[in-house]
């Protein structure tokens, strides 16, 4: 995600912060400053950075579950309305995707129950309503906190851990792609619901909680549909053929040339036997030419690791492939090796809205022209 810096890595994934934490912590300090002075500044940072602990062991709860299914984890982002974990892909089987959901508010009551039974923390329904209230304690105000994560994300509603498992047991029934709907819509519900709430009480964070839920599950709803129209279109039928490509001696000056005599936003750059050496993109383009003027040569600001499949595949491990390393581009190569096209995320968005357009039809995505 843009916009997010390493903090750490736990578990072979990266622990990001979203710059927009930072600034909540500083509102935080800044509002608990003017009200009691630099020791409450500190104890109320002290307490936001607590209780996004917690989110990161809810994430790795996730994390740790999906690894037991053969899936990664390769970052976890901290927002000011929770976290974020990226997993590598969607759990293929029902049973597995309530798992990894579940796992996460587990951990939750897990971290509840410690603080209540072993640190002797009260649980006090008040303390969450009025959370910037240090006289409520520190620990019991943590320990509600949980205990609100583990009911919000249960809320049967995408993209929260609820709306997964819901998702899950519909899919029994339903199928992967027809309950994902179900659940985004839904999702899409409570999200206006929120907004309405948070319209009318003033609530800025509650706006923005609507916002992301009401984004998020327009995503993965696109996802899921993504992949299942993947399934039945081979590679060859979705990739671009008509491209021009750049030689491993040529500068950025000549990339930026075809990229104003052409519609292509990136360029495989191929040596003299027709191997891929990499791709150069529009915006390594103009990062180049700012940063070290139009003679850079290609190969030192192109991507070199893209990933590649044959034309003969299943266009659906191409996307898995895209999702997996968060990769803009698929290569496609030949039975000889030698490139013969691409998948971009701009093709794949042709592709599903042409999918839209009549799901039933068989349809041929037009190559991008030159």
């Amino acid at each position: 995600m843009s916009w997010s810096i390493t903090i750490a890595r736990i578990a072979g994934s990266e622990i990001r912060i979203h710059l927009t934490f930072l600034l909540l912590l500083a509102w935080i300090g800044i509002a608990q400053y003017s009200a009691g002075g630099a020791n409450a500044a500190i104890e109320g940072i002290a307490f936001i950075i607590a209780v996004f602990a917690c989110v990161v062991l809810h994430e790795l709860g996730h994390a740790i579950a999906a690894r037991r299914y053969g899936i990664t984890t390769p970052d976890i982002t901290l927002l000011p309305i929770g976290g974020l974990a990226r997993l590598s892909r969607v759990p293929e089987k029902p049973s597995e995707e309530i798992v990894i959901a579940l796992a996460g508010p587990a951990v939750n009551v897990v971290i509840a129950l410690i603080l209540i039974v072993f640190l002797g923390a009260r649980l006090d329904p008040n303390a969450l309503s009025e959370i910037e209230n240090p006289t409520y304690g520190f620990l019991a105000r943590l320990a509600s906190v949980n205990v609100f994560l583990v009911l919000f994300n249960l809320i049967p509603a995408f993209p929260m851990d609820g709306g997964r498992v819901l998702r899950a047991l519909l899919a029994f029934r339903l199928g992967r792609r027809r309950a994902t709907e179900i659940a985004a819509r839904i999702g899409q519900a409570l999200a206006f619901g929120f907004g309405f709430v948070g319209l009318l009480s003033g609530n800025a964070i509650l706006v923005f909680i609507a916002i992301f839920v009401y984004l998020a599950a327009a995503g993965e709803a696109g996802q899921v549909g993504l992949i299942e129209a993947a399934r039945r279109i081979p590679v060859r039928t979705a990739m671009i053929t008509n491209f021009e490509t750049l030689g491993p001696n040529a500068t950025v000056d000549e990339a930026a040339n075809a990229l104003i005599r052409t519609t292509q936003h990136e360029f495989p750059v191929v040596d003299g036997g027709g191997q891929l050496r990499g791709f150069i993109t529009r915006e390594a383009m103009i990062g180049a030419l700012k940063a070290t003027g139009p003679g850079t040569p290609v190969i030192d600001v192109m991507t070199r690791d893209i990933p590649t499949v044959r034309q003969d595949q299943s266009l659906e491990t191409a996307v898995r492939l895209m999702q997996e390393g968060a990769s803009p581009l698929v290569a496609v190569t030949g039975e000889n090796g030698k490139l013969v096209g691409y998948i971009s995320q701009e093709n794949l968005s042709e592709l599903m809205m042409l999918d839209a357009a009549d799901w039933h039809q068989p349809f041929v995505p037009a190559s991008r022209r030159a």
